[in-house]
């Protein structure tokens, strides 16, 4: 049964998520997701990438099998990897065990695709396989090259969210999608383009802003020390600043030009496996201040007190959702599910003292 804490902060009307990489087995992930229901977290996300994690529709399955009231989702699968008819049918396999529960977030594919040599979804791309999931979710036959195929059993109310952060994306998002995870960070300056750029799309479509949910997705930490744990977002910012995101760091006065090829981390910036060294590398870049004023701009990095508040001025902007990151691929985020479920969820329920 769901437990008083685990009545969220959806009761606040902002939906609080946290990620949990698939970083060991399935059976062992299990307990940090029930932790999260039982502290009112209101929806647990899963990254997907083939070679860095478990496989993310296993994972789901054993989180369904052993959750009441969470949600779950992926953030992000891929068309590239999977086909878009793999992703159809496993998204109806676990929405089958997770009545209303699951969300289908989908994205271009970066850390799935880069380690094996392929490329990115292209825009085209991305809207073409979004509009054959909806059909064969919908029980709609599909034309495979002259063969005609459908899939058995449908779920068609299978919410499909997209993760965008380029104007292109953030468009085609709010014209196609069921919601959108925005990956601009915290900050109200690129949130406010970001969500200018969905409600273009949205209007495009003949729909209004308010039928896209908008979900964040930020680095989060509660601290009472924040100079010395910003320093470990240096990967972050060097890996955004390297894939053309300079632009985006400037607006908080973040200037950072950085190689498009660093030695020394595998596999990527973001996904480091000796993250400490990574942070080293990125210093050569990366200033300890640079480091502070990402955490401080566009992360949600600081007292329990401090990040509350920082939740309801998104909430108050028309954001719906959240999800939280701790820094790190590999190990899961117990310190973050129980400082935020603990001190941040109680404060953002109706009637909490502020």
């Amino acid at each position: 049964m769901t437990t008083p804490a685990a009545a969220g902060a959806a009761d606040a009307g902002l939906r609080v998520g946290v990620r949990i990489p698939p970083c060991d087995r399935a059976d062992r992930l299990v307990g940090s997701v029930r932790r999260a229901e039982e502290l009112g977290f209101d929806q647990v996300w899963f990254p997907d990438s083939q070679l860095l994690w478990r496989d993310v529709f296993t994972v789901l399955t054993a989180a369904a099998l052993n959750t009441e009231r969470i949600g779950l989702g992926t953030a992000v699968t891929n068309l590239v990897t999977r086909h878009p008819a793999v992703v159809a049918s496993a998204a109806r396999s676990v929405a089958e065990l997770a009545p209303g529960r699951f969300t289908l977030g989908l994205g271009v594919g970066n850390s799935s695709v880069a380690p094996i040599g392929l490329r990115p979804s292209t825009g085209a791309a991305l809207r073409e396989g979004l509009g054959l999931l909806r059909a064969l979710l919908s029980g709609q036959e599909w034309d495979f090259d002259g063969v005609r195929s459908r899939l058995r059993d449908p779920q068609p109310d299978v919410p499909i969210h997209v993760a965008a952060s380029g104007p292109r994306n953030l468009r085609l998002a709010g014209e196609t999608a069921d919601g959108v995870i925005l990956l601009s960070g915290a900050s109200p300056k690129t949130l406010a383009g970001a969500t200018a750029r969905v409600r273009e799309g949205a209007e495009a479509a003949g729909r209004t802003a308010d039928e896209v949910p908008l979900t964040v997705s930020a680095f989060c930490a509660v601290t009472e020390d924040i100079e010395a744990d910003a320093r470990q977002l240096k990967p972050i910012c060097a890996s955004i600043a390297q894939m053309g995101g300079a632009p985006f760091l400037a607006l908080a006065g973040i200037e950072l030009d950085v190689p498009d090829q660093v030695e020394g981390v595998y596999p990527d910036l973001v996904h480091a496996e000796d993250w400490d060294v990574a942070v080293e590398i990125c210093s050569e870049w990366v200033s300890d201040a640079a480091a502070l004023r990402f955490a401080q701009e566009f992360c949600l990095f600081g007292t329990a007190k401090e990040i509350t508040e920082r939740l309801r001025e998104l909430h108050a902007t028309g954001v719906n959702g959240v999800f939280l990151q701790h820094v790190g691929s590999y190990d899961l985020p117990t310190e973050l599910i129980e400082s935020v479920g603990s001190a941040v969820l109680p404060a953002l329920r109706p009637g909490a003292v502020r």
